[in-house]
């Protein structure tokens, strides 16, 4: 079963990589779950904060802040 060849891939990750590997599968995992919803529209907000101000940026917008 092809989990069972992540599972041994993961292992022989040196463990201080694996912070780095969680961050890339969660965040990816969240994002199959996004795929349906609308675009986020990047900008300023006007009055209130909305719930997705609280939500994590995608992983393209991360990468342009650093």
């Amino acid at each position: 079963m092809l989990i069972q060849k992540i599972v041994q891939e993961l292992q022989d990750i040196p463990e201080d990589k694996l912070v780095e590997l969680y961050d890339l599968i969660h965040y990816f995992r969240l994002g199959l779950s996004q795929e349906h919803t609308q675009l986020r529209t990047p900008g300023l907000l006007k009055g209130q904060l909305g719930d997705a101000f609280f939500e994590p940026l995608p992983e393209d917008e991360l990468q342009q802040w650093e």
